[in-house]
């Protein structure tokens, strides 16, 4: 803290700290400025664009659970790839020549007009296996997904090695291959029927973006879609027909807000509290103080005596009340600056009556164990000067 004194004659002094409203003028800029920041950037995250919500295994969708990725490498491996979300979309393409029928989502599409499109299918999850798959079942308890290895002759899984699987465990018919072994079944059943091979697996994790380069699972997805045959790829249409159910009520406007706008909300008003906490505490330029400076000794003893009981340093506070009351005596005692202290407590034994141990021990005995110990021996060597003193 600074302080201000006036000229030699006038002991008055002021505190020159910074008020809140000084503090407030010469900060305010900033902290508008930066108020205005976070502002722009909450707006920008609510108003802004968001991200639309990923479509699993969609070969456009290049999000982690999209199938992008594998797209690409067929294609590149010379297969063609077409994604349909109809059953209608996916006979027309079939009806062309000879196709892969790839299904992943059978959601708001007829699995029975897919069921009657003939070729090879493969099967990804447990996605109407009545309709689609003929004879392959499903166990109950879902597997838990890990790399595995295949455990079968299947020319595929075998070329593939391990591979990211787990999902619905399944049994395959009596002359179908299972790989992969999971729980009481397979990962993968595969066996061949009148229009073709059919193909499921319990879960589709392996063939997405985030874990197509892990293990195996580039390989084995290549093998089970490569086939050198065209690809149907069947998947969620992107505006289902809308279902209206029974009870819906209209939502309020929170209900409509963003889920992230409450933590933007939250790191707004940690932005502004540090800025403030920052800029408020900074001090003004430093005041020039006018010489000589008048404090009184009353605040200076007041102030070293605080300092003393804070730190609780009895010890020290009892030498120098010692150290400053032989100082005082030994001139008025008659005795010079090197006198010993036998020859001081002699003197102030004799000069106030006083035994000669009760005065050693108040000038030069242990520091006092508390501090209405310490209180005492002030007291007791303010008596023993006011004795000198008065005599």
């Amino acid at each position: 803290m600074s302080v201000v004194t006036r000229p030699a004659g006038q002991g008055e002094s002021y505190s020159t700290s910074p008020t809140a409203r000084s503090a407030w003028r010469s900060s305010r800029v900033i902290v508008l400025l930066g108020a205005l920041v976070v502002l722009a950037g909450v707006l920008g995250v609510v108003l802004g664009p968001q991200p639309g919500p990923s479509r699993p295994l969609d070969p456009d969708d290049t999000s982690f659970a999209g199938s992008k990725a594998l797209a690409e490498l067929l294609r590149d491996r010379g297969v063609t790839v077409d994604r349909v979300d109809s059953a209608e979309a996916a006979a027309a393409k079939s009806a062309a020549g000879d196709r892969l029928l790839l299904i992943t989502d059978t959601t708001f599409i007829d699995d029975i007009s897919l069921s009657e499109i003939p070729g090879d299918r493969l099967i990804v999850g447990d996605l109407s296996l009545g309709v689609l798959a003929p004879g392959v079942s499903t166990e109950p308890e879902q597997a838990r997904l890990r790399s595995r290895e295949p455990a079968c002759r299947l020319p595929a899984a075998v070329a593939a090695g391990s591979a990211y699987m787990g999902g619905a465990v399944l049994r395959g018919t009596a002359g179908s291959t299972g790989c992969y072994p999971a729980g009481d079944g397979h990962a993968l059943v595969s066996y061949a029927h009148s229009g073709g091979v059919t193909t499921v697996v319990g879960d589709g994790d392996f063939m997405t973006n985030r874990r197509l380069a892990e293990d195996g699972n580039a390989a084995l997805a290549l093998n089970l879609i490569g086939t050198g045959k065209a690809v149907t790829w069947v998947v969620r249409p992107e505006n289902p027909p809308l279902l209206e159910l029974p009870g819906d009520e209209e939502r309020s406007m929170y209900d409509l807000m963003p889920g992230s706008i409450r933590w933007a909300l939250y790191m707004a008003i940690i932005a502004i509290g540090i800025t403030a906490f920052w800029r408020g505490r900074r001090l003004g330029p430093v005041v020039t103080e006018r010489l000589p400076v008048i404090v009184r000794a009353a605040e200076t003893v007041e102030g070293r005596g605080r300092l003393y009981r804070a730190r609780r340093a009895r010890e020290r506070a009892a030498d120098s009340l010692r150290a400053g009351t032989i100082d005082r005596l030994t001139p008025r005692l008659g005795l010079g600056s090197g006198a010993g202290r036998h020859e001081i407590v002699a003197a102030l034994a004799a000069r106030t009556g006083q035994d000669p141990h009760q005065v050693g021990a108040a000038l030069y005995g242990p520091p006092p164990a508390d501090d209405a110990g310490l209180v005492g021996l002030a007291g007791y060597l303010d008596t023993i000067e006011r004795q000198v003193s008065e005599l």
